[in-house]
């Protein structure tokens, strides 16, 4: 059940400025960033304009890393050094924020400081290739090497709110990895964690100009981050609607987009149903179920339905929500009201269609109870859309042809998941579904930081992420060749 708040719980005030070449940049105007459960301030941060984007980008696109690969594998490690130094601080006030509770924020700090350590690991790496060139009738006695440049221009980059921290973190460390420059504007529900990110950056030894945080209303400075003409990749994190705004907007630049997921969880009849809702309930909960990769819907087969979903029910009750920033908390809130009146309307609206609640579908201001229903059909909005909170929606299937089926209706096409221990069925799914991955008994967005991620259909243009990916991404490949004796 929901916890009682505490008074200030969570509060951390913080006034920042624009980050601009290493520098504090005041401006006219302000924008207070509130606590999702308190209410209260928890900092002001400037509101850019688009002279200061123009100046962010031109500071540098004007400078020239003379980084080694020795010194950016060394800014990273010691990023990361830092934040596992100062975990709880950051976590304080990335729950502050953006009301995730303090275990989700701490984690969040634990896949950070992994991203900064695998970024450090691969700027050590050789990134080159050899091509003998004698391989055919028509070759000559000559080798053809590649070699990995940073960008002429600038990388912009958006992130969103629902990992302040390591959606941030996995934008720049790869850029830092490759020497490149980047010009950041951080969601404007939760900005802090990003500035408070690049301060630690610029004390490990990252030059400023590498890296600028802007913040302040989208809407009047995101198109000169999508069109300018010294930006070369645009790097996005966010939902369908932006990512495809950004996508006819930035036209000839690259873009890396990772949208949102409809992500299912797929319980096969063999499956182990207690581990089945044990992962169930981690997927659809985390993070306050605010993940693109997070269960959105859960498929189970006719003969386990109502046990599993006995299991689920018990699993969810057994959860504490409420004040985010009580260490005891498992779930705390979503974004905002508005968010969870979204998910409350999107739940009423199935139940009246004729789906079936079985626990949860209580909201107090942005705190949403972890809710279970069944008897949920695929036309329904709470499963067709990407419902972006802790709700459990399931749908029942007969055979594993007809689940793949309701998978691949699906316009996104991002993470799934299956409990089951048969060969056949999953190799099945892994040829069939139309999805960027599939793991089996484990939830669908479980990964690595740095192994390869990201969807297909709206979910993504099908570029990956991921330390390795993203590095590759930020790159231009050179090649050139040289003579080679016999």
């Amino acid at each position: 059940m929901a916890a009682e708040p505490r008074p200030g719980s969570g509060r951390t005030v913080r006034h920042e400025g624009l980050r601009i070449g290493g520098e504090r940049v005041a401006t006219a105007r302000t924008r207070e960033v509130l606590n999702p459960y308190t209410r209260e301030p928890v900092g002001t941060v400037a509101c850019a304009a688009v002279e200061d984007v123009r100046r962010a980008i031109a500071l540098a696109r004007a400078f020239r890393s003379p980084l080694t690969r020795y010194q950016r594998a060394r800014i990273c490690h010691a990023t990361a050094a830092a934040l596992r130094t100062r975990t709880a601080e950051v976590a304080d006030l990335i729950t502050a924020e953006s009301g995730l509770c303090k275990k989700d924020s701490t984690y969040e700090v634990g896949r950070a400081c992994d991203v900064f350590t695998f970024a450090g690991n691969a700027a050590l790496e050789d990134d080159g290739q050899i091509f003998s060139c004698d391989l055919t009738e028509h070759g000559r006695q000559r080798k053809v090497y590649t070699l990995r440049e940073p960008l002429l221009g600038v990388i912009s980059a958006i992130t969103p709110f629902n990992h302040p921290l390591n959606q941030v973190a996995h934008k720049i460390a790869p850029s830092i990895a490759t020497n490149n420059r980047m010009v950041l504007k951080p969601s404007e529900k939760t900005p802090l964690s990003a500035l408070l990110l690049a301060d630690i950056l610029y004390e490990c030894g990252l030059p400023p100009p590498m890296f600028a945080v802007l913040t302040g209303e989208p809407r009047e400075i995101a198109d000169e981050l999508l069109t300018h003409p010294d930006v070369d990749l645009v790097t996005f994190t966010g939902g369908v609607a932006i990512g495809k705004y950004i996508a006819a907007k930035a036209v000839y630049k690259r873009q890396v987009l990772e949208l949102g997921g409809n992500d299912p969880m797929i319980i096969m009849e063999d499956a182990d149903l207690d581990e089945a809702a044990v992962l169930t309930a981690a997927g659809s909960y985390k993070n306050s179920g605010q993940r693109c990769t997070a269960i959105k819907r859960i498929l189970v087969h006719d003969a386990v339905a109502e046990r599993f979903t006995e299991l689920l029910v018990q699993r969810t009750r057994a959860l504490k929500y409420g004040d985010p920033s009580d260490p005891d908390t498992d779930v705390g809130t979503v974004i905002d009201e508005a968010a969870a009146r979204c998910f409350e309307a999107r739940v009423s609206e199935a139940l009246s269609a004729g789906a079936r609640l079985r626990c949860g579908h209580v909201r107090e201001g942005a705190l949403y109870a972890p809710t279970v229903l069944d008897r949920v059909l695929p036309g329904m909005s709470v499963v067709r859309e990407e419902t972006f909170g802790p709700v459990s929606p399931i749908m029942q299937f007969g055979t594993i042809e007809e689940a793949i089926r309701m998978v691949n209706a699906s316009a996104y096409g991002l993470s799934s998941a299956v409990c089951t221990n048969r060969l056949d069925y999953i190799t099945r799914l892994v040829s069939e579904l139309a999805v960027g991955s599939l793991n089996v008994r484990e939830v669908p967005g479980y990964r690595l930081e740095v192994t390869p991620f990201g969807g297909i259909k709206d979910s993504g243009l099908g570029y990956k992420e991921g330390v390795q990916e993203a590095m590759k991404s930020f790159t231009n490949t050179k090649t050139y060749s040289l003579p080679w004796p016999k």
